[in-house]
């Protein structure tokens, strides 16, 4: 696969100016690609999609609350040492054969620069992000066990997603290039809807998000619907056939159509259906 140093639009993802921007400027400086944005966004699409546009190979780091910052490392594996010690096995003489290597590891080994996604870094610890510092700074760190020191072959690009769960720590902030990936307004949100759904009647896509904006703007609605929600949506009403006029707002209705990809908890579902009671005592 032939390699590029610039970051834009694949046939696949939507690129706004200023994140391809922000993408080129980190892979510049050598610094991790901090992304922010409401759920939905894109955020782990577009560790994915820098990969894929630049021509390079990608290593994905999923956080849990769970994770430790050292299992990006390598873990030691001292129990199934110990059952081999217990069997006679000749492995046990040999330490690295029970050093696991971490999603850093295996990005700083590689043949070839790579693209490394750490998804979703503020799921875990506090302290998560301070423990990575020195080997993203460095792009080395040492297994103890061993005593080797391992450094980057490559230096990886580094992209590091959060959803604002938690506060990211001054000096982790200051060794990253910020980017707020905001929530795609409707010309852009039509270009993404054309990638996934080409061919799409334009006036059926035009009531659509529109309608889609509205509900996301509705006040008082406690998870707004997102791209990737959007995109469900107009698959389901591309399924059913339905064109714009069996959109078009009406106040007696009490859920949008097929609601159930848009709306997903009760309580903006109980709120829709308490503006459609008083768009109904008001038509009387």
């Amino acid at each position: 696969m032939s390699v590029t140093t610039q970051f834009a639009s694949t046939d696949t993802y939507i690129v706004p100016d200023d994140l391809a921007v922000a993408v080129n400027a980190a892979v510049t400086l050598e610094r991790p690609l901090l992304v922010k944005g409401e759920p939905g966004t894109g955020k782990t699409e577009l560790a994915r999609q820098v990969a894929l546009s630049l021509g390079l190979p990608l290593v994905e780091w999923h956080i849990k609350s769970t994770t430790r910052a050292h299992q990006g490392l390598y873990e030691y594996d001292a129990v199934s040492r110990l059952r081999d010690s217990q069997l006679g096995d000749e492995r046990v003489h040999d330490i690295a054969n029970y050093i696991r290597r971490g999603k850093l590891w295996e990005a700083f080994a590689a043949e070839r620069k790579v693209v490394l996604l750490i998804d979703e870094i503020d799921k875990a610890d506090i302290e998560f992000p301070n423990d990575l510092l020195q080997e993203l700074d460095r792009m080395e760190f040492h297994v103890y066990e061993t005593g080797e020191t391992i450094r980057a072959r490559h230096r990886p690009v580094v992209v590091i997603t959060f959803n604002n769960e938690k506060e990211l720590p001054d000096a982790f902030l200051r060794r990253c290039f910020f980017h707020y990936i905001r929530f795609p307004d409707m010309e852009t949100m039509k270009r993404i809807v054309e990638v996934h759904h080409p061919g799409i009647r334009e006036r059926l896509l035009t009531v659509a998000l529109t309608q889609f904006y509205e509900i996301r703007e509705q006040a008082g609605l406690k998870k707004k619907p997102s791209t990737s929600e959007v995109l469900d949506w107009l698959k389901l009403l591309l399924a059913e056939d339905l064109d714009a006029d069996a959109l078009r707002a009406d106040p007696a209705a009490a859920l949008p159509r097929l609601h159930g990809a848009l709306l997903k908890n009760e309580q903006d579902v109980a709120l829709f259906e308490r503006l459609a009671f008083m768009a109904r005592r008001e038509q009387r």
